[in-house]
């Protein structure tokens, strides 16, 4: 069988907000939180944590292996390097990709996309991270996946500075909507369930304004259920966080 691997890549030199890697939410790191729930995904056969190999990263080195994690070291600037060592060390035939701003990843939805992609003829690039042509998502609950094959030619194109630092805008351009190529790589996703078809709702962590929103997602939500689920975000959303 092939074999699929979930890659979060994070980093603490953050430069619109350094050190969100390690900032709290409700009682452990962001990062923490992120693997606490990627650990529930049914579809994943591997889990990897990749990240800078700098001195000032080694304290993500010590969170993921606090949480049963493989960490792969890798360069800091050039993610598309970072992915195709950790994918290569792992074996994976198939890369999840998830970036670690956010927060929130929903472990169904991931697995829903992982079997969307496996399920198709040919190679490409399947997300859910974020609305694609109408989807329906929040921004943040997903993951994108996309083949080792695919990464491993973007990688041979020679790409920009900014190609590798973006590894999704080789394949897809979310600001745009618009595919690299799709004869080279076709792009897919699936629609969103209606009872939680919300995209005006970002669940990701790039500002400090970010941050305390989503701490304030975290304490009022983790106590009452730590695998709460995106329904439970959304009733906090419109019913306590908007009244407030």
């Amino acid at each position: 069988m092939p074999k699929v691997v979930l890659i979060i890549q994070a980093r603490m030199g953050s430069t619109r907000l350094p050190g969100k890697s390690m900032m709290y939410l409700a009682g452990e790191p962001l990062v923490g939180r992120i693997l606490e729930r990627v650990k529930r995904c049914q579809r994943l056969d591997d889990i990897v944590l990749a990240i800078p190999d700098t001195t000032e990263n080694k304290v993500l080195k010590k969170l993921g292996e606090s949480y049963g994690i493989k960490v792969f070291s890798g360069s800091e600037n050039d993610l598309i390097e970072r992915y195709y060592e950790a994918a290569s060390w792992t074996n994976a035939d198939y890369i999840v990709r998830l970036p670690a701003d956010n927060p929130a990843p929903e472990p169904v939805e991931i697995d829903r996309i992982i079997e969307h992609h496996l399920a198709l003829d040919a190679m490409g690039f399947s997300s859910n991270l974020s609305q694609i042509a109408d989807n329906g998502y929040p921004d943040g609950i997903g993951a994108e996946v996309f083949d080792f094959s695919l990464l491993e030619e973007a990688r041979g194109r020679s790409p920009s500075a900014q190609l590798k630092e973006h590894v999704h805008l080789n394949f897809y351009d979310y600001s745009t909507g618009a595919p690299v190529d799709s004869n080279w790589c076709p792009v897919n996703t699936v629609k969103c369930p209606e009872e939680f078809s919300r995209p005006d709702l970002i669940l990701d962590v790039n500002t400090e304004e970010q941050y305390e929103f989503m701490r304030a997602l975290y304490e009022y939500l983790y106590p009452l259920n730590p695998n709460f689920h995106i329904t439970d975000i959304i009733e906090w959303y419109d019913n306590v966080y908007k009244t407030n």
